[in-house]
C-alpha cells in the first residue's frame, strides 16, 4: 500500500550570525552536538527544543522513510520559524530564505521529498507573493500557523489570505503554534497536550461560525494538523449550541457539521478510537496520513494506525495513506 506522509517538518542548518540578520535576541537557529546526531533548536541564546539529525539531515530522513516504507514525505518548516512577530520586510526575506532551503532538503530525492513554504503572514500582500512565488519554484503548497497574534483564521486579513491561496490552487496546511497559555501549563508539556489540540479547534471554528466559509471559494484546499485537535469529539456540543443559541447561529447559516466538507485534517491521532471517530465525523475522503516526523510527539511507527485498522477497508487505507494526499496536493501517482 502507497503511504504519503503529509505532515513532517525539517529545521535548516543555520547559524546564529545568519538568525541574527531576522533578530538577534529571537530568530532561531540550530546548534549541533559535537557528535553530529543531536543538536538544539536555539532561540537567540536560549535552548528551544532537543533535535535529531533527521530534522536537517536529508538523507537519513531517507532512509527512516524506507524503514516505515514511506513512499513520499511533505516536509514544512519547524513553526519557530514562521517568524511572525518580527518586521514583515525582514520576514520576507527569511521565508524565501527558508523556503529556498526546503527546496534544497527536498532536492535529496526530488521524487520522494516535497516542501510545503513558510510565508511573512503578518503581511497580506508580501504572503501572497511570496505563496505564488514558492509554488512557482517547485513547492506543493504553504503551511500557514493557526492565527497570528491574537487574530483568528476569521480575521479579515487572514481570510484574504485564503481567498488568494483558493484562486491560486495553493494548498495550506493549518498548523497550530504559539499556544493559548496564562501561566497555568507549567509542567508535563501541558501546552502541547491540551492548549495545541484547543488552538486547532479554535482556528477551524472561527472560520465555520464566523461565516468565513461563505466568503472562501469552496475550491480552496484546506487541512488542519494533528487530526483537527479537539474538533471532532466537540463538535456534536458546537452543533448542539449551534440549535439552542441564537448567539451562535447569527454569522453561520448552515449546522456547523456541514462544514466538514470545506476542510481535511490529517491522521496523527495516536488511537484507533480516536481515528474511527474522526473518518465518523470528516470521512475517510477527508483524512490524510500525517505523522509530526520527526519529533517524540509524532507517531512512531508512521502509517500503523490506519494501516491496523480493522474497521476500515482496504479502500478506505488507501485513501487515508496516500490517495487523498495525491488528490489535495495534485501530484501524479
Amino acid at each position: 500500500m502507497k503511504k504519503i506522509d503529509t505532515h513532517s517538518h525539517f529545521f535548516p542548518h543555520i547559524s546564529q550570525a545568519q538568525a541574527a540578520k531576522l533578530d538577534a535576541e529571537k530568530a532561531p537557529w540550530l546548534h549541533v552536538e559535537n557528535s553530529g546526531e543531536t543538536g538544539q533548536i536555539m532561540k537567540g541564546s536560549d535552548p528551544f527544543r532537543p533535535v535529531y539529525r533527521a530534522l536537517w539531515d536529508p538523507q537519513l530522513r531517507l532512509e527512516e522513510m524506507d524503514r516505515h516504507g514511506i513512499d513520499l514525505q511533505i516536509v514544512c518548516a519547524t513553526p519557530i520559524m514562521f517568524g511572525y512577530e518580527f518586521p514583515a520586510t525582514k520576514t520576507a526575506a527569511w521565508s524565501e530564505q527558508m523556503n529556498d532551503l526546503a527546496l534544497e532538503h527536498c532536492a535529496a530525492d526530488p521524487t520522494r521529498l516535497k516542501a510545503l513554504a513558510q510565508v511573512p503572514l503578518q503581511d497580506i500582500e508580501l504572503a501572497c507573493k511570496e505563496a505564488s512565488r514558492a509554488k512557482a519554484s517547485g513547492h506543493l503548497g504553504v503551511q500557514i500557523g493557526s492565527h497570528l497574534g491574537a487574530r483568528d483564521m476569521d480575521d479579515e486579513h487572514l481570510v484574504q489570505f485564503l481567498i488568494h491561496c483558493a484562486n491560486e490552487n495553493i494548498p495550506i496546511l493549518a498548523h497550530p503554534w504559539d499556544m493559548m497559555t496564562d501561566g497555568r501549563m507549567k509542567k508535563w508539556m501541558l501546552p502541547w497536550l491540551v492548549a495545541m489540540p484547543a488552538e486547532t479547534q479554535l482556528s477551524i471554528l472561527s472560520l465555520i461560525l464566523s461565516g468565513a466559509f461563505e466568503r472562501i471559494p469552496a475550491s480552496l484546499k484546506l487541512c488542519f494538523a494533528h487530526g483537527g485537535g479537539s474538533f471532532a469529539f466537540l463538535l456534536g456540543r458546537v452543533d448542539n449550541a449551534w440549535e439552542c443559541r441564537d448567539i451562535v447561529r447569527q454569522d453561520c447559516p448552515q449546522r456547523p457539521s456541514s462544514y466538514t466538507n470545506r476542510f481535511y485534517v490529517d491522521s496523527a491521532v495516536f488511537d484507533t478510537g480516536a481515528l474511527r471517530l474522526l473518518t465518523d465525523v470528516m470521512g475517510t475522503d477527508r483524512v490524510m496520513l500525517g505523522s509530526d516526523y520527526p519529533f517524540p510527539l509524532g507517531e512512531q511507527n508512521i502509517g500503523k494506525l490506519v494501516a491496523e485498522s480493522p474497521w476500515l477497508s482496504d479502500p478506505d487505507k488507501q485513501r487515508i495513506s496516500a490517495g487523498n494526499a495525491l488528490d489535495f496536493f495534485s501530484i501524479e501517482a
